[in-house]
């Protein structure tokens, strides 16, 4: 019976083409997610990166371990980092479970508001939202950014729908989006702009533990680039499409995507991750060298481990010399220590603070109540 429903599931992925607005929205499936990164510059010229993401499960069928113990059908969770370049300084938050207001995805278009629980006086209101027919709005503890599209969604895979061998996928992207707005660096907000670049992917199936590498590239000359590699264990699946400035798109499978020696390992995890990368698309003469700007950036969330950060792009197309940024996410590459006891360890050192701060105001409360002349 599972057999059957699964079949029925992906005939009615099959049968159906990506729609805008409304596929920007909220599916009935497995798993979803609305990505985001981007490469901000502030008024002095100091560079930042981010990724913020929102996941939404389908907790049972997702069968992520820790997840799926949450008594809900669905569950949302997300995760985001901000990094100053200059002092190679990161704030990642992991939020496993994030309550989603009653209004989200209400709307006709992508509408979602969400806050992380933390322990502390408060919270912040975050939000994925489209405001205009090319603009987007998403905040979170540590950025409020305006985003406008400049080209049409980049459908992966030619078509939006992915075979991927073990898995089946719909995904499409939005390569170029002009950005402006605010970041929190050591608690004061300051003003930037920059360059972002959006996800968008939902599908039925449930968590497996394969390993991909995954690189969104934008050029300087205004050509996007999304290329990976997927590793389901049995096959391996290459995928690149790209976004030429003229809004043309194309699809192809023969590219080459080859570690350099450069290497980092996790202090938490042990996980080794190679951060220098040489890509190829021999059909469209295109050779690109990927260099990681920062090191540390893993991510850690529960048993699952993965690198993600900013890159610098340069090489050739067709012999012409380019530039660019980039993103790169590595994912499946395995720790040699148990992340569930590493994130054990940060939850009793974020509770200890937390019972410190508690007993502090409690302490000056008292103080303040015994000295009040009523």
């Amino acid at each position: 019976m599972e057999d059957e429903e699964t079949e029925r599931e992906e005939i009615s992925m099959r049968s159906s083409e990506i729609r805008f607005p409304e596929d920007e929205a909220v599916h009935d499936h497995i798993v979803e997610w609305w990505y985001f990164n981007g490469h901000l510059v502030d008024n002095d010229g100091c560079n930042y990166s981010f990724m913020d993401c929102l996941f939404r499960v389908d907790v049972k069928k997702v069968k992520i371990p820790f997840i799926s113990r949450i008594p809900l059908k669905i569950s949302y969770f997300t995760h985001s980092i901000l990094t100053e370049h200059k002092t190679k300084k990161c704030v990642r938050r992991i939020a496993p479970f994030s309550i989603i207001s009653d209004d989200s995805f209400s709307k006709p278009t992508l509408c979602a508001n969400y806050i992380n629980p933390q322990l502390k006086y408060g919270y912040t209101n975050c939000v994925i939202e489209k405001i205009s027919g090319v603009g987007y709005y998403i905040k979170n503890e540590d950025i409020e950014l305006f985003m406008e599209s400049s080209k049409k969604p980049l459908l992966v895979g030619a078509t939006g729908y992915l075979d991927l061998c073990s898995k089946k996928t719909y995904y499409y992207s939005l390569t170029n989006l002009k950005t402006e707005g605010r970041i929190k660096i050591k608690d004061k907000w300051i003003n930037v702009n920059g360059k972002s670049w959006m996800d968008h992917q939902w599908a039925n199936t449930c968590y497996s533990k394969d390993k991909w590498d995954w690189f969104s590239l934008q050029l300087h000359d205004g050509t996007d680039i999304i290329c990976f590699l997927y590793d389901d264990g049995i096959n391996k699946t290459y995928c690149s499409d790209i976004s030429y400035p003229d809004g043309r798109q194309e699809h192809f499978d023969d590219i080459e995507l080859i570690p350099m020696n450069r290497r980092w390992t996790s202090p938490e995890s042990k996980a080794t991750y190679p951060l220098d990368w040489t890509i190829r698309i021999p059909s469209r003469n295109i050779e690109l060298i990927l260099e990681a700007q920062v090191e540390e950036q893993e991510m850690i969330f529960g048993s699952i481990n993965y690198w993600e950060g900013p890159l610098n792009v340069t090489g050739e197309i067709n012999t012409s010399k380019i530039t660019g940024v980039g993103f790169m996410e590595l994912v499946g590459y395995p720790s040699r220590n148990n992340n569930v006891n590493h994130i054990k360890e940060e939850i009793g050192t974020i509770l200890n603070r937390y019972v410190f701060m508690a007993k502090k105001k409690t302490a000056t409360l008292i103080g303040a109540f015994k000295k009040t002349d009523f």
